[in-house]
């Protein structure tokens, strides 16, 4: 499917399996952001509040803090070898989830997840570097991210209509299911052999030094302002229109198709606006968008309109940074990767527990707000960057 939007000017082994490497990582995205939109049905199934259960979404996402690290292991391990490690130990994460019986034990399961999924995009990361040149990569890139949105868009949708029919715990079953599938398929279809050197805009080996950090804080801001809707959108539902596990999942499938928008609109446009730009004008998209829902938060309607100018600025910006990312550290994509994966993991741990406690005191309109402001943060921070980099 894929791999017909692709012209012969790009490696066989891209277009033979980009197809493929997608839909395996449209499985793991949707088991990882599952658990953030039903974050409220599943604290009443454990009976406790919001917060208690954005606790179990930090220690989760504390797992980010091992991304440099995995980067380096990934950087030596063959490619294929990583991504089925990372579907492999999410089919894990996601069983100790479904068969929790506590928050703890949820906690567990949700970063052996966030944990191992890791390891499938720091795989997919440094296997499109080897593979594409830097001026191609934002097409690559973005097309690959096209998973991040249809995993909410397809697969949260339908572990969203699992749960509306049995329970959540059914839902993370069947993405273990869909896993295992991925893991074969992968396993059987990417090479096994691996590159030695990758380009780089960068002149020290092995480490992130420099400006280069200014783009590892870009990540972390960006994924501030997400966290702070991604854990309380589905509340927001709940609590204001009554929305139940059903039409639940028909918001997920309506936000991933606007990330599917921006994810198909960065991987044509990003190479060609150029990677900053196209980063910092994803970020202060925004800035409006947390404007819109905080001052229409009562209007389903209104509400929504804010929500899906939010999403679509940021998916247009971590799309557009993620070949960038790549590029930091001279022949390990994976280091350089990680640390800006590490660095967005990050700033959802901490927003999970900030954004679900401003959520409990002011409603959405405390974490639109807070996420406005990071999106802000963001557009300066890469801004910087790029002007910097211009001068020398």
């Amino acid at each position: 499917m894929l791999n017909r939007l692709l012209d012969e000017s790009f490696d066989p082994e891209i277009r033979r399996n980009i197809t493929a490497v997608t839909i395996a990582r449209l499985v793991a995205n949707a088991a990882y952001r599952f658990a953030p939109l039903f974050l409220a049905t599943i604290a009443r199934g454990f009976d406790v509040s919001l917060s208690t259960l954005g606790f179990a979404i930090f220690a989760s996402e504390l797992s980010g803090f091992a991304s440099p690290f995995a980067g380096r292991i990934v950087d030596r391990l063959t490619h294929r070898n990583s991504m089925v490690l990372g579907l492999v130990g999410s089919a894990v994460g996601c069983t100790i989830a479904a068969v929790s019986p506590s928050p703890i034990f949820f906690a567990v399961g949700v970063t052996v997840l966030a944990l191992t999924k890791q390891s499938f995009d720091l795989g997919l990361g440094a296997w499109i570097a080897d593979h594409v040149p830097y001026n191609q990569r934002g097409k690559i890139v973005g097309l690959t991210e096209t998973a991040w949105a249809l995993g909410l868009l397809v697969g949260v949708s339908v572990m969203g209509l699992i749960t509306a029919a049995t329970n959540w715990r059914i839902g993370f079953a069947f993405a273990v299911l869909c896993l295992i599938v991925s893991m074969f398929v992968v396993f059987n279809r990417v090479t096994n052999e691996t590159r030695v050197l990758h380009e780089s805009h960068s002149t020290t080996p092995q480490r992130v030094t420099g400006n280069s950090w200014l783009v590892v804080f870009t990540m972390f801001c960006i994924m501030c302002s997400a966290q702070n809707l991604f854990v309380t959108f589905g509340a927001w539902l709940e609590d204001e229109f009554h929305f139940g596990a059903a039409r639940l999942a028909v918001a997920g499938f309506s936000l991933g198709l606007v990330e599917l928008v921006a994810s198909v609109s960065s991987s044509r446009q990003t190479d060609n606006w150029g990677k900053e730009r196209s980063i910092a004008l994803g970020a202060l998209l925004v800035i409006p968008g947390g404007i819109f829902l905080c001052l229409g938060s009562k209007s389903l309607i209104i509400g929504l309109i804010g929500v899906f100018i939010y999403f679509l600025g940021f998916e247009f910006s971590v799309v557009s940074l993620l070949p960038l990312a790549t590029s930091l550290v001279p022949n390990s994509p994976g280091t350089g990767l990680g640390w800006v994966l590490g660095a967005g993991t990050l700033g959802r741990a901490v927003m999970a527990i900030v954004a679900t406690h401003l959520f409990e005191s002011f409603g959405v309109k405390g974490p639109a707000l807070m996420g406005a402001l990071f999106g802000l943060l963001g557009a300066l921070t890469i801004t910087n960057y790029r002007r910097v980099n211009t001068k020398s």
